[in-house]
């Protein structure tokens, strides 16, 4: 005969076992799926900074700032928006095709300061 201590103690261990299963499929399933986990955020917000530096962006972006306060080399608005977005979508695309996702995932991380530092190098250039 069993004691009521013992049908709590089995009924605990049992709700314990099922959230662990729970918990386990969970986990497992985040797992599967890291590295669209990874790729949502810096996909929402390389296309986020594209967008705001279509629309802010100079028609011609000077790259190299000389000393002279003039820049060595001038792109089109186009190249200074799609340039960017093409190299971390291209870092996105390694991390999909490879085993380790964190590699191509920081890259493509990095990659997300590009469209920054060229909207800052145009609208405060020295």
């Amino acid at each position: 005969m069993k004691t009521t201590e013992q049908t709590e103690k089995n009924g605990f261990l049992k709700f314990y076992d099922s959230f662990k299963q729970v918990v386990g499929i969970i986990v497992s399933w985040i797992y599967r799926l890291r590295k669209l986990v990874l790729a949502a955020p810096v996909v929402y917000y390389a296309l986020k900074f594209a967008g705001y530096n279509a629309a802010h962006l100079p028609e011609r972006v000077g790259l190299n700032l000389q000393s002279t306060g003039e820049f060595a080399l001038y792109i089109s608005r186009y190249a200074a928006v799609v340039g960017p977005l093409a190299l971390t979508g291209g870092c996105l695309a390694m991390m999909f095709l490879s085993r380790k996702a964190m590699y191509a995932w920081a890259v493509s991380l990095f990659s997300l300061a590009l469209p920054l530092l060229l909207l800052i190098s145009n609208v405060y250039p020295a």
